[in-house]
């Protein structure tokens, strides 16, 4: 297996290895049920292993949202606006740079499964799998996780994850029965950001070498 640079594996192992203990002790490991920190995880293992599956799957869950990461921090870097105010965070100077620099995979993630993607195809079978997990994660963030607020003692601790409450971590949402904003959340992911994802990939890429063999 040689269609990844090894550098390329070292440094993200690297990075890795320095973000997950500090978001461990600083997040709790429910953290890690972020969509974001799920295809973080999942990148490298499929970097090691050169596995289409886990690259598309990663790749199907995070680039349209991350991509409107990426839109937000060039927004307000370049013009000072933001679009989405999802950045803001970024820019705060009581925030130490070494925790900015880490919240950084959001902007170059994307850029890497876009290379990974070039380098071991798409797998079309992603969008049914990663639908599942997302299915799976937001079910267990909404019934077993943390809700908001986060308590005054911890307040850097993981509530709400995947927003499974509503958009802000303070205050649940009350414009809906939370039951039904939860269906909301499935259908914004799954369907919203995921289907047009998956019909853009599969037309991009070709096809992985695993699904050539099937």
């Amino acid at each position: 297996m040689n269609r990844i640079p090894l550098p390329v594996k070292i440094v993200y192992t690297a990075f890795v290895a320095v973000l997950v203990p500090y978001y461990w002790a600083t997040y709790t490991p429910w953290n890690f049920l972020y969509f974001c920190d799920v295809a973080l995880l999942l990148t490298l293992v499929a970097i090691w292993t050169e596995n289409a599956l886990l690259v598309s799957m990663s790749s199907v869950g995070i680039l349209l949202p991350q991509a409107l990461w990426v839109l937000d921090f060039l927004a307000r870097a370049v013009g000072g606006v933001h679009i989405t105010g999802m950045t803001a965070y970024m820019f705060d100077p009581s925030l130490p740079l070494f925790v900015r620099g880490l919240s950084t995979f959001h902007g170059w993630l994307p850029f890497l499964l876009i290379y990974l993607l070039s380098r071991v195809g798409y797998d079309r079978r992603a969008y049914r799998l990663q639908a599942g997990l997302a299915v799976a994660l937001l079910l267990v963030c909404f019934y077993v996780a943390p809700k908001p607020p986060p308590s005054t003692e911890f307040p850097s601790h993981a509530v709400n994850i995947n927003y499974v409450y509503g958009m802000d971590d303070e205050t649940p949402q009350t414009l809906m029965a939370p039951e039904l904003w939860l269906l909301l959340m499935i259908a914004v992911n799954v369907v919203a950001l995921y289907v047009p994802t998956h019909l853009v990939l599969r037309r991009i890429y070709t096809p992985s070498g695993s699904e050539v063999r099937r």
